[in-house]
């Protein structure tokens, strides 16, 4: 089936109760009494989103590399691992295509046989059921492109999961990319150039060496995105040269337009194991309804003198040390997190943040204030493994967290960056994806 830039049609659910009248309320104590509409949107979100919420623990990456980012080249025997979990246990048709999608994330006007080859849309038939688990699922994988179907333009693409041929019947999304690299890119990260800021923003300072690639009009025909770490919502977008020289394009701006909040390492804990304590972990209470681990409560950075701190950039590894196939023999279980606090913030709210939550500010990640015990509290219903976390601050009507608030910012926070580069070349209709550069602080 053809997707459009929109999908019109209201998506239709089944309450979870009716589907899973046990576990839904057993496996998500911190969903808020009516979640419908959240899981229910009636447009496509061109993002990784999840759509129904018993599917868990979606992961997406290189072949071999658990801890990269979903890029592979173009015309290249790479390919992308994409793995979830549906804790409704049984088997189900789930079906898959991916859209072609802009710099800036918005579908493409092009036809899906422009950039497919193959099938535009397939079955993933590769599932295995849990099992010695306490939480039954279904575990599914696909490995993509395959003999059935392959990718034949650079660029971004949204890979969506739908059920029963059904496109508008969404489970969920997940963005990944398609490099053709015909430039080189230099980085570097340092300190900010803006004096006042110096102790606690970092700037991305990199320049495109076109290596005589044909660029007509580079402040029109390329975008530039700079991602720190995981995170999409404090991405720089549509940044332009500050000085063309020949064939190096500079983007060394002394302004600030390139800096970032340092922000601080990565809180994180490890379940890996269900029968020991790990560092941070207080307490394990097995009951009938599933696992239950306490962290010991966290407290606010904000202050605090910059500790190194050697982390996975906000990433998770799921990972079982109780038993041997940890795709299959992982176990689900309740973390509560605490963070104590005197009072309610009233302009705005706190998230647990990383890949733990997709880097999703929603009310999975949004911690609730305990007034008795003037604390705030979430709990998250997680795979088995080790985990990186923070907890950021979102202003009311922002769409950029903070990390200041509760954990500090330091300009020698170890972050990762990711540079992307796309050109829109004379006569056609798509951005093409010409570099991709990842440094590290």
């Amino acid at each position: 089936m053809i997707n459009r830039l929109f999908i019109s049609t209201l998506i239709v659910f089944f309450a979870v109760d009716l589907l899973f009248p046990y576990a839904a309320v057993a496996c998500f104590p911190n969903m808020p009494p009516d979640s419908t509409d959240y899981y229910t949107k009636s447009y496509l979100r061109n993002e990784d989103h999840i759509y129904q919420p018993l599917i868990r623990t979606v992961l997406l990456h290189r072949v071999g590399w658990e801890m990269t980012d979903p890029i592979i080249h173009l015309n290249s025997a790479e390919k992308l691992l994409l793995s979830f979990d549906d804790l409704q246990a049984d088997v189900k048709v789930y079906n898959y295509t991916v859209v072609h999608c802009n710099a800036d994330w918005t579908s493409t006007d092009i036809w899906p046989n422009e950039y497919i080859e193959g099938f535009t849309d397939e079955v993933i038939d590769n599932y295995h059921f849990s099992f010695n688990t306490r939480q039954h699922f279904t575990h599914y994988e696909l490995l993509f492109p395959n003999d059935k179907f392959r990718i034949t333009l650079s660029g971004n693409y949204l890979l969506k999961i739908y059920r029963d041929l059904d496109e508008q019947n969404l489970a969920f999304t997940c963005r990944f990319m398609v490099l053709d690299p015909n430039v080189t890119l230099n980085a570097r990260i340092s300190n900010t150039s803006i004096i006042d800021e110096q102790d606690y923003r970092q700037d991305v300072s990199f320049s495109i060496l076109t290596n005589q690639y044909p660029i007509a009009e580079p402040f029109r025909d390329l975008q530039v995105v700079v991602r720190q770490n995981g995170r999409w919502d404090n991405a720089l977008t549509n940044l332009k040269p500050y000085l063309v020289k020949g064939d190096e394009l500079d983007y060394n701006f002394t302004d600030g337009s390139n800096s970032f909040e340092g922000g601080n390492e990565f809180r994180n804990f490890s379940i890996k194991s269900l029968r020991n304590l790990s560092e941070h972990v207080r307490e394990i209470i097995a009951t009938d309804s599933g696992y239950h681990i306490t962290l010991w409560p966290d407290a606010r950075r904000t202050f605090k003198v910059y500790l190194s701190d050697k982390d996975i950039d906000g990433r998770f590894l799921i990972k079982s040390e109780d038993e041997t196939d940890s795709k299959l023999e992982a176990d689900y279980a309740y973390v509560h997190f605490y963070l104590p606090y005197a009072s309610p913030l009233a302009e705005g709210s706190l998230y647990i943040t990383g890949q733990i939550s997709g880097w999703q500010f929603n009310e999975d990640s949004r911690m609730n204030f305990n007034f008795k015990a003037k604390r705030y509290e979430a709990t998250l219903y997680l795979k088995q493994g080790y985990y990186n976390y923070l907890y950021l601050y979102l202003p009311n009507r922002s769409t950029i967290a903070e990390c200041a608030l509760i954990e500090g910012n330091h300009s020698e926070t170890e972050n990762s960056y990711t540079i992307y580069v796309y050109h829109r070349a004379k006569g056609t209709l798509y951005d093409q994806l010409i570099a991709v550069k990842s440094v590290s602080r």
